[in-house]
This record gives structure tokens, C-alpha cells and sequence, in this order.
């Protein structure tokens, strides 16, 4: 992956992550963490995810939802009602269809690359997540 790719990837998801950081905060979950003080594995998952997307972009939420499942399974995490970073488990650690709306809306968010890769660029990507973020929300 040539340097350019890897850092515009890195930058969509700083960004992806911080939208999702936002999305969690309206909903009452505050332990999301700015991405400067994000773990390297929680960045090299928003990565992965932007990657997919971009590998992918016919591809629905629910497939992108199964790529980080699969990224979480292949790294030791498992299903947990309460999210444990030491322990490895994690509430959506689900198939899709089994997680509540709200979690499903997150990987509807990953899925802004998608459609910001044919967009106009004049639409800044920041404006893009914050008009889809305040339909997420409004729903």
C-alpha cells in the first residue's frame, strides 16, 4: 500500500472515528476516546474498516459489520454484554441482524466512505458525516 493510500486511509478514519465517537455520545456512551488518545488497536480497526469500504462500496452495512467481527474474532475478542478491552469482549461481537438499531447505525456511518468516495469534493467529508449524523439522530 503505497504511502499516499495509507495516510489518506488513516485520515478518513481519524475522521470515521471521531463521527462514530459523536454518533456514541448522543446515545449516553461517553467512553469512546478522542483518536490522538485511541490505542493502536482501535486505530488499526478504523483502518481496516475504511479499507473495506473502500475495497467494497457496493458493499451494505451489515457486510462491513462482518469484517470487523471477523477482525475482532481472528484478534481473541468475544461476545460480552459490557464492553472489556482487557478481557476482549464486546456487546457486538453479534451477527448484524442481531444488533440493536442504534449499533447498526454505526456501521451505516462506516459506510459514509462509501458514498463520499463518489461524491463531489467540494462537500467537505466533516459537513457529509455532520448532515448524516443529525439524520441518525433525528430517527
Amino acid at each position: 500500500m503505497s504511502i499516499i493510500i495509507k495516510e489518506s486511509y488513516e485520515e478518513i478514519a481519524k475522521i470515521c472515528h471521531q463521527a462514530n465517537k459523536a454518533y456514541c455520545e448522543t446515545l449516553g456512551d461517553l467512553s469512546q476516546v478522542d483518536w490522538a488518545d485511541a490505542p493502536e488497536w482501535q486505530k488499526e480497526s478504523a483502518i481496516l474498516g475504511v479499507k473495506f469500504n473502500f475495497d467494497n462500496p457496493e458493499a451494505p452495512a451489515s457486510a462491513s459489520h462482518d469484517s470487523w467481527l471477523n477482525h475482532k474474532i481472528n484478534t481473541g475478542w468475544i461476545y460480552g454484554e459490557i464492553k472489556d478491552v482487557e478481557k476482549k469482549q464486546h456487546p457486538c461481537c453479534v451477527l448484524y441482524e442481531q444488533l440493536p438499531r442504534e449499533q447498526q447505525n454505526i456501521f451505516r456511518l462506516s459506510g459514509l466512505v462509501n458514498e463520499y468516495k463518489f461524491r463531489s469534493r467540494r462537500l467537505s467529508i466533516y459537513k457529509y458525516i455532520q448532515r448524516y449524523l443529525a439524520i441518525l439522530v433525528s430517527k
